[in-house]
């Protein structure tokens, strides 16, 4: 192994630890010693990559951007965006508590980012909710939303559900479920659950 792929897999073991601690303590209690026990770095090791506990979570967060990033691009590639918005949103979705139940490095960046204390935080969910914006207003253009449904109001609720499905799937992964998920977009959108063919209308 050269000097450059140790540097890369050391780099790689810190932003996962430095994820495992701050998911579990939080970033006010997660300290450097810990976390590079964690990665079975020395303090030295953790200060040759990164400038402090700061650096980290940023780079931590970088990571959580980055998911969401794939997520949009991924929907902008199948060219469904114009096509079924809803059915957009509920594969976002879907995608995204899968990653936050699986990925911790991505789920330590959006707690991060929840995280008002922090000054300097990157505004991950902001990303999140931007998406989720414009994949209802596309809804609303098409007619696709229920009579009554404003999408401004519907963004912020499944914003804000999605918070509370991360929160509610690290105790229990049944809330993450594309099946959860689908019922419970249906609620708030006041229809059925979009798929290929059929989108929500009342």
């Amino acid at each position: 192994m050269d000097k450059q792929e140790r540097a890369t897999r050391t780099r790689e073991s810190l932003v996962r630890a430095a994820a495992e601690v701050f998911a579990e303590e939080g970033f006010a209690a997660a300290s450097v010693a810990t976390i590079s026990r964690r990665a079975g770095v020395t303090t030295g090791g953790f200060h040759f990559h990164f400038a402090g506990k700061a650096a980290l979570a940023r780079a931590v967060e970088d990571r959580s951007v980055e998911a969401v990033r794939r997520i949009i691009d991924a929907a902008r590639a199948a060219g469904e965006v114009a096509a079924d918005p809803l059915r957009v949103l509920l594969d976002s979705t879907s995608a995204l508590m899968t990653l936050l139940a699986e990925d911790v490095v991505v789920r330590a960046g959006f707690g991060l980012s929840a995280d008002v204390s922090r000054e300097g935080r990157i505004d991950v969910w902001g990303r999140w909710r931007l998406w989720v914006d414009e994949l209802l207003e596309a809804a609303e253009r098409g007619g696709t939303l229920a009579e009554g449904v404003s999408p401004r109001d519907a963004a912020r609720a499944v914003v804000a559900s999605t918070v509370g499905l991360q929160v509610m799937g690290a105790a229990e992964p049944g809330w993450v479920g594309p099946e959860t998920v689908a019922r419970i977009w249906t609620l708030m959108l006041g229809g059925r659950a979009p798929s290929r063919s059929d989108k929500i209308t009342e």
